[in-house]
């Protein structure tokens, strides 16, 4: 009996490390010789573990506080803003019911927050405070918006956010929409809980059903704009479509877990009263900005999957070799511009010659930053690259010199030991650029 006890245990076991040296190994190796089923299955794995791995290095747990309290602190302005809006085409009562029934727990912290939005704006109508709270208003709203969107592009290793002229425009954009989605979704409730169920009283147990999901449709709906608009980069539907449909499901199931902890922590509202409805809204917004963001991981893995292979390698990359892919991109980008045809994008160059999405974007950002490449808009979804001089002056020694140029060299050195040495570094440097690296990029 014991032996057959260890056989089993050894079989666990041995089944276990397969699964995790799969998992690490096997599953970033897989060939062409699998389905486009095992693949599709291999990919959403893929994506969840690199959402995973990301999760710590990203730090998302203090983005996430961050967010929570910029977000406490714009509750208020940006339900007026809102609500603004609405009482403009006079959707106002529409837009609060939706709200409570989005967020079902927060039914007290909204109650409240709409004493002090009525209040916010009364006094915005009349005295001088129009100018200065109409412009405090915009002001926090906008850079709530403009930290969520950096927090976007960190983790899509975004180096460039908007401008301020787009912020303004996509930003407010958003506001506008947002009302409208709010009075689609009561209206399509209405029409199926009315209409329809008068209508087909057979399907009534079915289109009960369908209302209650309704706000769950509605949540996937918005993330997946969220995650496609607010990176200042190009995002597909389908990738975003599926981490908000993760993210929905698991922000549904939370809201339905905090509603039910509401029960158990009378205790907690008899010690500290109302001052209670405060830890709790906090603790919901810190983890409702988990379960964004971590969508938000999974949107960028499941979009470039394909160059995460050698992810691990990047961070221990030689210099050489980050040299050599430096030269190699830029060659791309100036042949192709030779040749007259569409500047590349990134996520072109990282897909064509499987460079690792995250090396890619540090490279561009570099080239730019160091004056040999400039950003084009000869996309609509995302920008190319195109060189920023004229093509037959870029040499070799040019674009390196640049590259060891960015940079500050202004450090408070000690000149007596060593400032005697630094010419001759910068003269042995150049002898060697003279020597080797005369060859224009455009000729490799």
């Amino acid at each position: 009996m014991s032996e057959k006890k260890e056989s089993i245990i050894s079989r666990i076991s041995n089944l276990v490390k397969k699964v995790i040296h799969f998992l690490q190994v096997g599953i970033w190796r897989t060939g062409d010789g699998i389905t486009k089923f095992q693949q599709l299955l291999y990919n959403i794995v893929k994506s969840f573990i690199l959402a995973i791995r990301r999760y710590n290095e990203d730090q998302l747990q203090n983005k996430a506080s961050a967010l929570t309290y910029n977000t406490l602190l714009s509750i208020v302005p940006m339900l007026a803003v809102l609500f603004a809006i609405a009482r403009g085409f006079g959707f106002q009562n529409i837009v609060q019911s939706q709200l409570f029934s989005f967020l079902p727990g927060q039914r007290e912290v909204l109650l409240q927050s709409f004493v002090f939005v009525d209040s916010y704006l009364e006094q915005a109508k009349s005295g001088v405070f129009v100018g200065v709270g109409l412009g405090l208003l915009f002001w926090t709203v906008m850079n709530l918006l403009g930290n969520i969107e950096n927090t976007f592009n960190d983790i899509w290793r975004v180096k460039k956010s908007r401008t301020l002229f787009r912020k303004f425009t996509d930003y407010f954009s958003l506001f506008l929409v947002l009302p409208f989605l709010m009075i689609c979704s009561a209206g399509i409730t209405i029409f199926i809980s009315t209409t329809l169920a008068d209508a087909l009283q057979i399907f009534s147990p079915i289109l009960s059903i369908i209302v209650k999901i309704i706000p769950y449709l509605i949540i996937i709906i918005t993330l997946t704009g969220v995650y496609m608009f607010i990176p200042n980069t190009h995002v597909k539907f389908k990738s975003a479509f599926g981490a908000a449909f993760f993210a929905g499901t698991v922000f549904q199931l939370f809201q339905l877990l905090y509603i039910s902890g509401q029960i158990w922590v009378s205790k907690y509202n008899a010690i500290y009263g109302s001052f209670a409805a405060l830890p709790l809204l906090l603790l919901w917004m810190q983890l409702s900005w988990v379960i964004c963001l971590f969508g938000v991981e999974l949107t960028a893995a499941g979009q470039n999957i394909e160059n995460f292979d050698f992810e691990k390698d990047t961070r221990n990359i030689s210099r050489r070799c980050k040299d050599f892919l430096t030269l190699m991109i830029a060659s791309m980008i100036i042949k192709r511009f030779e040749k007259g045809e569409t500047p590349y994008s990134q996520h072109e160059i990282s897909i064509k010659y499987q460079i690792p999405i995250t090396l890619t974007s540090d490279i561009l950002y570099l080239l730019a930053k160091t004056g040999i490449v400039i950003e084009t808009n000869s996309s609509e979804f995302e920008p190319g690259y195109v060189p920023a001089m004229d093509i037959n002056k870029i040499t070799v020694a040019l674009l390196f010199e640049r590259i060891e140029q960015n940079g500050s060299e202004n450090f408070n050195i000690n000149r007596v030991l060593l400032e005697r040495y630094w010419p001759k570094y910068v003269e042995m440097n150049n002898e060697i650029a003279k020597e080797k690296y005369m060859m224009l990029v455009k000729d490799l």
